[in-house]
């Protein structure tokens, strides 16, 4: 075969793995992190989400940090300083009347997330139940998503991991945040976080789907005023704030 035809080949079926993953986006990802079978797509009926009752969430609380952190391996850097961190702690206050809160901040997983939006190689992606990961076998760690997202919800990782959990596949190089414990919420189980919150008593971290109005997440929303964070943005975050 001719340099060209060997190229028009090559082409032709790199094209070819486009396509499959334009059909099934991310699937390479969430075959390894999953108990869904290869290849089964996430169903477009469900839209995970949180709601977080700020009134619940005590100041010096980081028991959801620890969990993440925990479930998600995310102590195994070599330089603690540069660790990856998908859920923070912050303190916010009300300068008209002085009310403060401490809540939890990690990726919101807007219906309409900007960090997919400037992704070049299409890394960045919205699985059909609403949850954005990131494929780091397609992320060349160029951090255009760091700087879209409005909630500093997404990390670096500077250098080479070890003792990684094997159902959550990471790497130096690449970008990364919250994926809501996708390889839990695959297996039926809430994200780490929310289970840590429910363990400790305080409840304040609700997981459920959006999408069924008989579910105890969408019947609190109906019933108690929430909030999206930069809801002028009109992302549509799937986290929603109960008390601010």
């Amino acid at each position: 075969m001719s340099i060209d035809g060997s190229r028009r080949a090559f082409i032709g079926a790199s094209a070819g793995a486009l396509a499959g993953l334009l059909i099934a986006p991310g699937v390479r990802l969430v075959e390894l992190a999953s108990a869904r079978p290869a290849g089964e797509s996430a169903p477009s009926s469900v839209r995970w989400g949180m709601l977080i009752d700020t009134t619940r969430c005590a100041d010096g609380c980081d028991d959801c940090v620890k969990a993440c952190d925990s479930e998600n391996a995310l102590g195994s850097s070599i330089e603690s300083r540069q660790r990856p961190q998908w859920i923070r702690k912050i303190d916010i206050k009300d300068v008209r009347t002085g009310r403060q809160h401490s809540l939890p901040m990690m990726c919101q997983h807007c219906a309409n997330p900007p960090c997919v939006d400037v992704c070049p190689t299409g890394a960045s992606f919205k699985r059909a139940d609403g949850i954005v990961l990131v494929d780091r076998h397609s992320c060349i760690g160029c951090r255009y998503c760091m700087m879209a997202c409005p909630y500093k919800a997404r990390s670096f990782v500077h250098e080479v991991l070890v003792d990684q959990n094997s159902e959550v596949p990471r790497g130096k190089g690449c970008v990364e945040g919250c994926t809501l414990c996708v390889h839990r919420v695959d297996k039926g189980q809430a994200p780490a976080c929310a289970d840590a919150c429910s363990k400790n008593g305080r409840g304040a971290i609700l997981f459920g789907n959006l999408n069924d109005p008989d579910s105890e997440i969408s019947r609190r929303i109906r019933t108690v005023a929430t909030t999206q964070v930069r809801a002028d943005l009109r992302l549509d975050p799937g986290v929603r704030y109960q008390g601010l």
